[in-house]
């Protein structure tokens, strides 16, 4: 069966304390107004104290400013285009690692908080780098844009480094918060956190920012569907979802890690079913959905990288299913997302005659363990199964679709291949 709605499989993340008297009045007064002075003196420094911790901890004002600037030295590739591919990341470090130095030896090295490359454009085969900055100060705002831009100035006119920079190409200006910190999370597959734990038992609960692609589908303000987001406008899940209900009116997505209270949420304007899904058949279970206004990127709302049609996820590879699903087949939903690492299995095996003889298309994709345990269930359907690659970046690799219950045993998840679909993706979306 389907693990969403109306079917089956989201989640069985499974074997988941008498004080004397003074007799003289006088010495009860002036022992009395020591206290209530004492007591005065505690509170006026505990309250001086949060101030001052207050004053250090958010006292600082972000600013944001946009620079870009030539590279001559280095020839354009369609590579920099992607920001998973290895030419943008050698990129970006050296970017980063020369905005690093340039500030690190500066007076503003305590400000400097990040940089990153957002865009790389081609001008006469050449690079024209685009990049964020990110500092906190209490100065003036415009006396502190003045001394950032001053001393940008003078280090990149004389750079004599790996990157020969061509200073009259230099631009500066400043940018506001939340288009900057939409630009400054703009990669795709990446987190801006560490879990707690490096080993996933059955189900655990997710952190906050672990998982920054998934959302929630709702019909009618109620969770049906997992969905993963894919850049600021259009996120990719399950044809099965929309089988009751498919009017884009009836449906709404959150975003963040509770159920109860989204971080952000947007209506839809549009959804995309493939045009040769037919239920209750399982092949071609796939949709996009088009938001009826952009997200923007923060540390907590990313986009998952969509991999090439090429890209594999060898099988026995790790790959780590999310969802608000239920914890069991017909069980309780939670509030707070649900994460499980799991394996993948290639589909001769999950074609077996004791697995699920035969049915497995080449547009599947089976994940789990055999003897059960970790699995998606009711209520995942649509959501992310993603995998990263060796350099820690994250791909989606399934999407949610069907399976047999939840974690039984010879009975793992199936779920929809991305790569086979790729180009379809590219078709309605043009991602």
């Amino acid at each position: 069966m389907a693990r969403g709605q109306p079917s089956r499989r989201e989640e069985a993340w499974a074997p988941l304390q008498n004080r004397r008297t003074e007799p003289n009045t006088k010495m009860k007064l002036i022992k009395y107004g020591k206290i209530t002075l004492g007591i005065l003196i505690m509170v006026i420094t505990a309250v001086v104290i949060g101030l001052i911790a207050s004053f250090v901890a958010y006292g600082k004002t972000p600013f944001y400013y946009h620079i870009s600037f030539k590279v001559n030295n280095i020839d354009y590739n369609s590579k920099f285009k992607k920001p998973y591919s290895q030419e943008y990341m050698d990129l970006n470090n050296k970017i980063v690692s020369l905005i690093e130095e340039i500030f690190h030896g500066s007076k503003l090295r305590r400000q400097y908080v990040k940089s990153h490359v957002v865009q790389v454009n081609q001008v006469k085969g050449k690079l024209l780098i685009h990049t964020v900055l990110k500092f906190k100060s209490y100065l003036n705002a415009a006396k502190f844009q003045n001394r950032i831009e001053t001393i940008l100035r003078e280090k990149l006119k004389d750079e004599t480094g790996p990157l020969c920079i061509d200073p009259s190409s230099f631009t500066f200006s400043d940018i506001i918060m939340p288009e900057a910190e939409n630009l400054l999370n703009i990669c795709c597959g990446q987190r801006t956190i560490t879990p707690s734990g490096n080993k996933i038992a059955g189900g655990l609960d997710a952190e906050e920012g672990e998982w920054p692609w998934q959302a929630s589908l709702q019909e009618n303000s109620v969770h049906r569907c997992g969905a993963t987001l894919i850049s600021n406008s259009w996120l990719v899940t399950a044809a099965h979802c929309f089988i009751r209900v498919s009017d884009p009116q009836g449906w709404n997505v959150s975003f963040g890690l509770l159920l109860n209270d989204p971080q952000t949420q947007r209506s839809i304007k549009d959804i995309i079913i493939h045009e040769n899904y037919h239920y209750p058949a399982h092949d071609n279970d796939i949709a996009v959905v088009h938001l009826s206004s952009p997200v923007l990127y923060s540390s907590n709302i990313r986009r998952a990288c969509l991999p090439e049609a090429t890209y594999t996820f060898p099988p026995n590879s790790d790959v780590v299913v999310t969802g608000w699903g239920t914890l069991k087949a017909d069980g309780t939903s939670p509030n707070i997302l649900q994460k499980g690492l799991m394996k993948i299995i290639d589909n001769k095996t999950c074609n077996s005659g004791k697995v699920y003889g035969g049915v497995i298309k080449p547009g599947m994709l089976c994940a789990g363990y055999l003897e059960g345990h970790v699995d998606a269930c009711q209520g995942d359907s649509g959501g992310p199964l993603v995998g990263k690659d060796s350099k820690g970046t994250w791909f989606l690799a399934g999407i949610v679709s069907w399976g047999d219950e939840c974690a039984l045993r010879n009975k793992p998840g199936v779920y929809t291949r991305v790569t086979y679909y790729r180009d379809w993706i590219m078709s309605k979306t043009g991602l």
